[in-house]
């Protein structure tokens, strides 16, 4: 019975993990798959970088929007406070699993493997990164600010935070492919031989 089970390489995400993304975060690997697939496609004469940066670009002008919608509920001075902190909580989710998807997106795209064990950190900095980036517009709100001005601070926000994400993803996954892609050292030829 033993033999019928497929094992994970020993650098793979443990079950837990990748329940834990697929279930509460909605990270579907096979969409980002899909995505950075049709994007080598679609551009494959651009370098990866190129590519990176058409990623980045796609997902800052999604998290303005993203973000800016997450603060809506905010506005509205009926809703009690519980609706607004399940419409924070639900926004927050959403622009976290954005970030999420284009950090992996990069990864897969500069040929990391988007199973392997050593995406959970940078995974877990996303996640972390994303969420203070969804609680700045309450900085709004204590400084006692007109309401209005959450929406351009937490589009804003969350479209600086994927711009951020993305380009600190294109320098750190980057620099391994540099490194294969960089020409050996001349030799210098002494002249007197």
């Amino acid at each position: 019975m033993n033999d019928s089970v497929a094992k994970l390489p020993e650098n793979s995400q443990d079950i837990l993990t990748d329940q834990f993304l697929y279930f509460f975060l909605r990270v579907r690997k096979s969409r980002i798959r899909k995505v950075v697939e049709a994007l080598n496609a679609s551009h494959p004469h651009e370098s990866l970088e190129q590519r990176a940066r058409r990623l980045i670009s796609a997902q800052t002008s999604l998290s303005l929007l993203g973000g800016a919608l997450l603060h809506v509920p905010m506005l509205l001075p009926g809703l009690g406070q519980v609706f607004k902190l399940i419409g924070f909580v639900g926004g927050a989710s959403m622009l976290t699993r954005m970030h999420l998807y284009l950090i992996l997106e990069i990864a897969l795209l500069y040929g990391k493997d988007i199973d392997d064990q050593a995406r959970v950190p940078e995974m877990a900095a996303v996640v972390l990164g994303s969420g203070l980036a969804a609680a700045t517009p309450f900085l709004v709100d204590a400084l006692d600010v007109n309401p209005l001005y959450s929406l351009p601070v937490a589009g804003l926000t969350a479209s600086a935070v994927a711009k951020t994400i993305g380009e600190s993803a294109i320098h750190f996954y980057g620099k391994g492919v540099a490194n294969l892609a960089a020409p050996a050292e001349p030799v210098a030829l002494n002249p007197a031989t």
